[in-house]
């Protein structure tokens, strides 16, 4: 999770108005396998199951957290939107030195909006994998 300190809330400002200050722009294929996995993830976490969700997280998270039942808490407990979302909207992915950078509008089971942005990373063996998510609760309600 080092991308999101050392941009701090930089990169916050930089996804919520739309700006391209991250280092570029993503390739079709690469955004579309991005937001799969993130997709995929987001579908273990409403079917409920731990190893799957758990199997989209990059090999740091993975380590950091050791197995999918802990990780599946500290979902659940720290990230409800993510674990459950109500509406998932994507936004225009952004290319960094570390990833893509997914942003991901959601809204949760009472109606407040969340900006999610994701770190989704090639692994050596080609496959992306979430290396970090952060989520901020923003103005608004879902209609």
């Amino acid at each position: 999770m080092q991308w999101l300190v050392r941009w701090g809330w930089s990169l916050w400002l930089t996804v919520a108005l739309g700006g391209s200050a991250l280092a570029g722009e993503v390739q079709r294929t690469d955004a579309e396998q991005a937001r799969q996995v993130i997709e995929a993830q987001l579908a273990a976490f409403a079917d409920d199951d731990a190893v799957r969700a758990f199997a989209f997280a990059a090999p740091a998270i993975r380590a950091m957290f050791g197995d999918a039942e802990r990780f599946m808490a500290m979902v659940r407990d720290g990230y409800g939107v993510v674990f459950h979302p109500a509406s998932v909207s994507f936004m225009q992915p952004t290319l960094d030195a570390e990833g893509i950078v997914q942003a991901v509008r959601m809204s949760d089971a009472e109606g407040a909006l969340w900006l999610v942005v994701y770190l989704v990373q090639r692994q050596d063996d080609g496959a992306w994998r979430i290396g970090g998510c952060q989520a901020a609760k923003i103005e608004g309600r879902a209609t």
